[in-house]
């Protein structure tokens, strides 16, 4: 095959008019030519960490819709599917993403449970890591969530970091606001990255510390504008990544979303593409071409350098997506699950009024972090409330692997002015996660996921639905469109039910991500993600 467009080099830094030859899906020879060419080419994108599961699609599938815009690669951690099923769920993922010309690098899943303080449907110990990490599917030990851990230095987290030092492969970070001396406790255990600055500061003391920092635009938490002008002084250690993406944002955009923002505010091509591709391939000396001679044919085809339109993508030599259409089929996924809890009633919804003042957790729209309130509890007959008026509703986390107490506790800014909205894509250990304005409607929205062994749902008065993802309660072996048009009606009618966030469930999925500061709510109860201990709920 021969190809003739102007070629971005990213390794040498220069653009000019070239001839590629590949022969046998590798690059064999390029050669500069004097010609006048309107296309460009340089290599495809790398998500530099991602949660396939968050799609809600297969990694087949979630591959047929990223190559359109680009993507030929990511760094994929799957502690999602791995919470509910363990290293079986971690097979699941590898077994399936064999079967499609993409490359995925799966990690080996540091915190399963992520905490001792939620209940999962797994457990990975420090020997199942060290055979994760011998296996060459395996390219690295996946976010260290337990950052009291590293610094504290706990037996079963250090024999984790030891594992994947003695098999030479890299650690991820995952250390939201980590600054000082627990920062650099945290980085000297051999951790390289980190995905969760929300902070331009917080930012910057780690690039200055030599850590690898990811500047993360997902569908909840985005980071980028906070973050992007580090890019100017910090070139080599930057890296794009989305982390979580939900079905409808994945197909209006992948990283090429990153790279079109950061050209458009000027920052240096080169920087903006190495960011996208380069930085990533050198850090986990991954197998994609960078478009050299001898490389894998991994590229993409532009129109030009200001539109910066996906012409074409191809992986391994092979044409893999043109013009928006992807060439790759969508693949039947078997269903693997772990669901084993019975319907509730409303009754298991109440909770005992015990106090004038109630601990809220406050949603940060855009953000994965919360704050902590302190606000007037609202008791009725006995029992507390929402507060409608004052957009204070009810939280409540149930356990989908056993029937135990439910845990209740209360929220601001979802904005639900009637109904509830609840889902089971709730990180990391993936019990279904529920806000509503009434118990009723709680119960309604959790029922309709316990029927379905999984999903995303609403409920209000006569009204239900519920987008079913039976593969381990978060994934679906649905076709991407259809999974986006389903999430996307229950997403506006959230919205025209009153919530103002950008992506209600997506934020709803993380208010029981205990490792995220402040203030989460686990299936065993309120919890401070700082003093990393339970709290309680009404204020003595």
């Amino acid at each position: 095959m021969l190809i003739k467009s102007n070629l971005i080099d990213v390794v040498s830094k220069e653009t000019y008019p070239a001839e590629i030859t590949i022969e046998n899906n590798i690059i064999v020879s390029i050669k500069r030519i004097n010609e006048t060419l309107h296309t460009y080419i340089l290599p495809g994108f790398v998500d530099a960490h991602v949660h396939v599961e968050s799609s809600m699609l297969v990694p087949t599938e979630f591959a047929r819709i990223a190559v359109t815009h680009g993507t030929v690669g990511t760094i994929s951690d799957p502690h999602e599917i791995a919470n509910v099923l363990g290293v079986a769920g971690v097979d699941y993922m590898i077994e399936n993403a064999k079967q499609v010309p993409f490359h995925f690098y799966f990690g080996a899943p540091s915190c399963v449970p992520a905490t001792n303080f939620e209940t999962a449907g797994a457990v990975i110990d420090s020997n199942d890591i060290d055979q994760l990490l011998v296996r060459p599917e395996i390219l690295y030990l996946a976010e260290m969530m337990n950052f009291p851990g590293v610094i504290h230095q706990d037996e079963e987290v250090l024999k984790k970091l030891a594992s994947a030092k003695k098999h030479g492969k890299p650690i991820d970070g995952h250390a939201p606001g980590l600054m000082g001396d627990d920062m650099r406790h945290y980085f000297n255990a051999g951790i390289t990255t980190d995905h969760e600055c929300f902070g331009y500061m917080e930012a910057l003391e780690k690039l200055q510390h030599g850590v690898k920092v990811l500047i993360r635009e997902g569908s909840a938490a985005k980071n980028f504008e906070t973050l992007i002008s580090l890019l100017k002084d910090y070139p080599e250690q930057i890296m794009f990544c989305c982390d979580d993406k939900h079905p409808d944002n994945l197909i209006e955009s992948h990283i090429n979303d990153h790279v079109k923002r950061a050209l458009k505010e000027g920052h240096d091509l080169y920087h903006v593409l190495r960011a996208a591709s380069y930085n990533v391939v050198k850090h986990y000396n991954l197998t994609i071409g960078l478009l050299q001679v001898g490389d894998s044919a991994d590229f993409i085809e532009i129109d030009n350098l200001k539109d910066f339109t996906i012409l074409k993508t191809y992986i391994s030599g092979t044409l893999v997506a043109e013009n928006g259409l992807s060439f790759l089929k969508s693949v039947n996924a078997p269903i693997v699950n772990n669901f084993n809890c019975s319907l509730k009633t409303a009754d298991d919804f109440k909770l005992k009024g015990e106090g004038d003042k109630i601990r809220v957790i406050e949603v940060l729209d855009g953000q994965l972090v919360t704050d902590e309130l302190f606000i007037q509890s609202f008791v009725v007959n006995g029992f507390a409330e929402s507060n409608i008026e004052e957009d204070i509703l009810k939280i409540a986390v149930v356990n989908r692997y056993s029937d135990t107490p439910i845990a209740k506790a209360f929220i601001k800014n979802i904005g639900l002015k009637q109904g509830a909205i609840a889902s089971c894509v709730a990180h990391d250990c993936h019990n279904i996660v529920v806000v509503g304005t009434n118990d009723e409607d709680m119960c309604k929205a959790v029922n309709l996921i316990i029927n379905a062994k999984g999903g995303i749902s609403l409920a209000n008065k006569e009204e239900a639905m519920v987008l079913e993802l039976p593969i381990a309660g978060i994934m679906t072996n649905q076709p991407a469109e259809i999974v986006a048009e389903a999430y996307t009606k229950l997403d506006k009618r959230a919205k025209a039910l009153g919530s103002k966030l950008r992506a209600p469930y997506m934020s709803l999925s993380f208010m029981a991500l205990l490792v995220i500061p402040e203030l989460k709510l686990s299936d065993k109860g309120l919890f401070n993600g700082k003093t990393f201990q339970f709290t309680d709920v009404f204020v003595k």
